[in-house]
């Protein structure tokens, strides 16, 4: 992945507080407290702004050490086409040129150019030339501060901190300029269990993920999307469930006629049966067979799904006489990670991937009653691509995100009807 170079734009427009940050500031140099009215976008901007309101810098770095931070730079320098010279920011606030960082919640929507690379505080202490700039952290919001040139010190920082990975497995909310009640929140609710395990925040519709450089290259190591048309083609995909489609809704679909039938539990001696049954009847009618191999991995299928609800409902995933409906799930909550991804990664606007998040909401509601069987069937479809059984990091990280999601009080499970 190309190494962002260091470009920066024009600040966020919020209030500006004239404000020049020292390590030990003189008590001559103005220190106005931001406004206590301002609502922080995340939490990270929220501990910024009350470390700066406490005179904290050891604490404003220590923030910065464990969060994502984002460079801007011209899409023609991000795509290779051509490289130009450095460029900063001329702040009025301290009459310097700065290098500009951002943090997540202060980034402005995801336009075509420019575009922003993510980058670590020691990587960004690291890459400091030797010139006499300084240092603007979200210039133009309350949280803003400007620091003279100190990359020591500032990598001290960050090789004492954890870095950003703390934000795994926790919720993480967009309180600003984001959905937090609507179909739109409810369908980039179906991907927060994934969002949750990235430490990704569950509700912004324009969103730069991890980056211009990391979506893209996370797109194509994982999906092979290389293009737009690449994007289009996956995310169609994952809205028909061509990704579930075939013996695991079969099997699932034979369960829930035969419940229906008998107006109960079924039992897997009879499901296994009556699945051959279905299996051979299907492949007459279209004039084929069936292999002694294709029942006997139906079978087994049956076998491990009876398993995974076991454990699910030992867990708390399924209630105690609960069982799964379908395993759709799974891909409509990728589908809403992929329309967000598109926009990351430039291959996509908002307003189009707000559509296939709308429709992400149309198709769970149509298949499902609840986030609980929501939840259940995404983990079960989950597990059936990864886990094989082994119980382990496909099936706990799963498990961790849906104990959050169960319990936080900002959990859309606790605030977006499903409904």
């Amino acid at each position: 992945m190309p190494k962002p170079s260091r470009r920066v734009i024009a600040p966020v427009r919020f209030v500006s507080f004239v404000f020049m940050a020292m390590w030990n500031p003189p008590a001559a140099v103005a220190q106005p407290q931001p406004s206590a009215s301002w609502q922080a976008p995340t939490e990270i901007e929220r501990r910024l702004y009350e470390a700066k309101a406490r005179g904290d810098w050891v604490g404003y770095f220590d923030v910065l050490a464990d969060s994502d931070l984002f460079l801007s730079m011209a899409r023609w320098e991000a795509d290779g086409r051509d490289v130009g010279p450095p460029m900063s920011y001329w702040s009025p606030a301290v009459g310097r040129w700065c290098e500009v960082i951002l943090t997540e919640g202060v980034l402005p929507a995801p336009a075509p150019d420019p575009v922003f690379g993510l980058i670590s505080l020691g990587d960004f202490a690291e890459s400091w030339g030797s010139d006499d700039r300084w240092l603007a952290v979200n210039p133009g919001t309350p949280c803003e501060a400007y620091f003279p040139p100190n990359p020591g010190l500032w990598k001290a920082h960050a090789d004492r901190g954890k870095g950003s990975d703390v934000q795994r497995g926790t919720l993480r909310t967009l309180r600003v300029g984001a959905p937090l009640q609507g179909p739109v929140a409810h369908g980039l609710g179906c991907g927060a269990l994934m969002n949750v395990t990235n430490g990704a925040l569950w509700n912004a519709m324009g969103t730069h993920g991890n980056g211009y450089f990391l979506e893209r290259k996370s797109l194509e190591q994982w999906w092979g999307v290389t293009d737009q048309s690449g994007w289009q083609g996956a995310l169609d995909g994952l809205l028909k469930g061509t990704g579930v489609r075939g013996p695991w809704e079969f099997v699932l679909e034979v369960r829930s006629s035969l419940s229906q039938q008998f107006g109960g539990p079924v039992d897997p001696a009879l499901w296994r049966e009556t699945a051959e049954k279905a299996l051979l009847h299907n492949a007459a009618e279209r004039g084929g067979t069936v292999s002694d191999a294709q029942v006997a991995g139906v079978k087994q299928l049956i076998g491990r799904i009876t398993r995974y609800e076991g454990r699910f409902r030992a867990d708390g995933i399924l209630a105690a006489n609960g069982r799964v409906r379908s395993v759709l799930a799974w891909d409509y909550g990728r589908a809403s990670c992929m329309a967000r991804w598109g926009v990351g990664a430039r291959y996509t606007d908002i307003p189009d991937a707000e559509q296939a998040v709308l429709h992400v909401s149309r198709l769970s509601r149509m298949t499902y009653n609840s986030w609980e069987e929501f939840a259940a069937g995404y983990i079960l479809g989950r597990c059936l691509h990864f886990d094989d059984e082994q119980f382990g990091h496909w099936y706990t990280q799963m498990l961790h995100a849906h104990r959050v999601l169960a319990t936080h009080a900002e959990s859309p499970w606790r605030t977006v009807s499903w409904v």
